[in-house]
């Protein structure tokens, strides 16, 4: 779905991503973890289009997507939601749903003089589907609630919410469970699943919750200063001596991410 090939970004003399490649099959949910400042956000944001890389390219499905704006790769169906919520907070949570289609008849203003019947008739298929969405995220019960009244939690069902608005070929999650109490991780973690084996969405998701990560994700690729440092199953990367190292240091090699989830939670 999304190939990664010798990717720079760098900041001046700070080389956040530095010559990255890597794969994310279709289908898969593949997980990023690492150390803070290890280039992760970076990264995504190079492939999501907030940022111009240095070098290096981006494939989608083939097609080299590099250097376009996040417009332009919503359109092809590439999505990112972040670490802290980007709702409308002063909108329903319906209404916030409604609002992420793209090309909508009533944004003319012809359309909405002239072709009221046919603006009509497109919101209420788009109303329809925003309920079917909020169903299937199980937020009935805050459907017509201000989305900025919503929990931290609540506000990550939202984010994903609004990817399933429009048919999404692949999706970055930035930090998915930060801030976010276990039981509605859990249900945030359903959804995904959810949505990766019923709609076969793609997912790639940073996160420091090895335990979420363990259970989310297949491969999982380790980022340690700017570049990759391993790539493998959950089990394979939480025993991993350099990514033990990578998060703790020497000297604690043996008390961190193994037994447990201290390093990356």
């Amino acid at each position: 779905m999304i190939r990664v090939e010798s990717l720079c970004k760098h900041f001046g003399g700070i080389k956040a991503v530095d010559n990255v490649s890597i794969s994310i099959g279709k289908g898969s949910i593949t997980g990023l973890i690492g150390p803070n400042g290890a280039g992760k956000t970076t990264l995504f944001n190079t492939i999501a289009g907030l940022y111009t890389p240095t070098s290096g390219q981006v494939f989608l499905d083939g097609e080299d997507i590099t250097g376009l704006k996040p417009h332009q790769l919503f359109k092809r169906s590439l999505l990112r939601t972040f670490q802290i919520a980007h709702e409308f907070s002063r909108l329903s949570v319906t209404e916030n749903l409604m609002m992420v289609p793209g090309d909508q008849s009533g944004e003319g203003l012809v359309n909405a003089l002239f072709r009221r019947e046919r603006v009509e008739q497109e919101e209420q298929a788009i109303h329809d589907r925003a309920l079917e969405v909020i169903d299937f995220l199980n937020l009935g019960r805050v459907a017509n609630e201000l989305a900025g009244n919503l929990s931290g939690g609540q506000k990550k069902l939202l984010e994903l919410g609004r990817v399933m608005m429009v048919d999404a070929k692949i999706v970055f999650l930035d930090e998915v469970g930060a801030g976010v109490n276990r039981t509605l991780l859990k249900e945030i973690g359903d959804a995904i699943i959810k949505l990766n084996q019923e709609k076969n969405y793609t997912f790639c998701m940073i996160e420091h919750d090895m335990d979420f990560i363990g259970r989310m994700c297949d491969p999982v690729i380790c980022m340690a200063a700017g570049t990759v440092l391993a790539e493998g199953s959950a089990e394979e990367i939480k025993n991993n001596e350099e990514v033990i190292e990578a998060y703790l240091g020497h000297g604690l090699r043996n008390k961190g991410i193994r037994a447990g989830t201290g390093a990356a939670s």
